[in-house]
């Protein structure tokens, strides 16, 4: 009666425009920018800005429908959207990755702002790119606020923010394991990626007393049977500049060992945890893990179990953990970031760290309500979407048409 599927599944508006931008030769590149404000329903529009060749609207309507779903198991005033520009900045200088953002914040800043629409950093779009996005927004608008959020702390960013979407991944699947009477203690995990999630979802694991065995890149798996150190990861960290640092450290490292061309899904793990990206993690991988002992998979990217992996696990009764769940800590910390602007205040990490954990206990306990089946186990598929969207049609059908 009240199509509310229907209507959240059009965008509000899908924002296109034109980006032209000069290199270091002075020679002009055109590339082209969008932002799909999708629904603010729950609040202001929240959702990241992405730069990569394979960015396009199509991409961009699927995952600021999915962003609604996510912000709003956050319990946060957040409504969804997502954007970015089909730009590559791989091989760019330092001022030419400016000027692009330049270029793309004179036409983004018609629209958005504190009370409209509030973007964030994602693919590709680090503290680097945000600071000049938000440098230019300032210098059009002769305005100081709460924008643009991933900012750095000296100007009005958040502690924990750049740790807290790996860190969420680690919280909400400890919480998970302990409703399941598992502990996370000794667990094997199998990460891909090497970016920011999964950097600081294996660091978090590793203070928990895991085993992260592997990290990963579109180049091959770097393995690590005994499991990585902490200082391990500060060395990945520190030669990150390396044409390839995660070879280079199974070269310098003897316990290490680089699986050329290679996934991490191959490897005998307790815990999957694919960081990476969307659709990285087929079916054919999921046979794998379930072949391998692999019982529990916990998403920390976003999408990145095809369809029928999913069914995969589902068959085997592995507990799958999705996305729009187990990675809200970014956008959650987002969400904190506004506060902090609104109310010119700055908190510390330790009470935004606890917050953090506190927001992902909070979604746990929806799902354990709206995804009990039958049997008493816990489907966090179902429960994440049904929680999420009872919340999105409540509002939208509060507000009339």
């Amino acid at each position: 009666m009240n199509k509310v599927l229907e209507r959240l599944a059009q965008p509000d508006r899908i924002i296109s425009f034109r980006v032209t931008w000069a290199d270091d030769n002075n020679d002009i590149h055109i590339n082209t920018g969008w932002r799909v404000q999708q629904s603010n329903a729950l609040g202001p529009y929240k959702g990241g800005l992405r730069f990569h060749p394979s960015v396009n609207e199509s991409v961009l309507k699927f995952l600021a429908f999915e962003q609604c779903f996510k912000n709003s198991l956050t319990d946060l005033p957040l409504g969804g959207a997502k954007g970015g520009a089909n730009f590559d900045p791989k091989g760019r200088t330092d001022h030419e990755i400016m000027r692009f953002c330049q270029a793309f914040m004179l036409e983004l800043y018609r629209h958005i702002g504190p009370q409209t629409d509030v973007p964030a950093g994602d693919i590709n779009v680090g503290a680097r790119e945000i600071g000049y996005l938000y440098g230019q927004y300032k210098n059009i608008k002769n305005e100081l606020g709460g924008y643009i959020t991933g900012k750095d702390i000296e100007f009005g960013g958040s502690e924990v923010r750049t740790d807290a979407t790996g860190f969420g991944v680690i919280y909400f699947l400890e919480i998970a394991l302990k409703h399941h009477d598992e502990e996370l203690c000794d667990k094997r995990i199998a990460i891909s990626g090497a970016g920011n999630v999964a950097t600081h979802a294996a660091y978090k694991a590793i203070e928990k007393d895991a085993s992260v065995v592997s990290m990963s890149n579109s180049r091959g798996t770097l393995h690590v049977t005994d499991g990585l150190s902490a200082d391990d990861l500060d060395w990945i960290n520190e030669n990150s500049t390396s044409d390839n640092v995660l070879k280079a450290f199974s070269k310098d490292h003897d316990k290490a060992q680089w699986l050329s061309n290679k996934k991490p899904w191959q490897l005998e793990c307790d815990i999957a945890a694919p960081c990476a990206t969307q659709n990285e993690l087929d079916q054919d991988d999921a046979k794998k893990l379930m072949s391998n002992g692999c019982k529990f998979i916990i998403e920390g990217a976003n999408m990145p179990c095809t369809a029928q992996a999913i069914e995969t696990f589902s068959e085997a009764s592995a507990l799958y953990i999705p996305g729009k769940a187990s990675n809200v800590g970014g956008v959650a910390l987002s969400g904190l970031e506004m506060s902090q602007n609104a109310g010119f205040e700055q908190r510390g990490f330790a009470e935004l760290d606890k917050q953090l954990h506190s927001i992902m206990h909070t979604i746990h306990e929806k799902f354990v309500h709206y995804g009990k089946q039958e049997d008493g186990s816990i489907n966090y598929a179902d429960g994440a979407n049904l929680a999420a969207f009872q919340r999105l049609a409540s509002a939208i059908v509060s507000q009339g048409l």
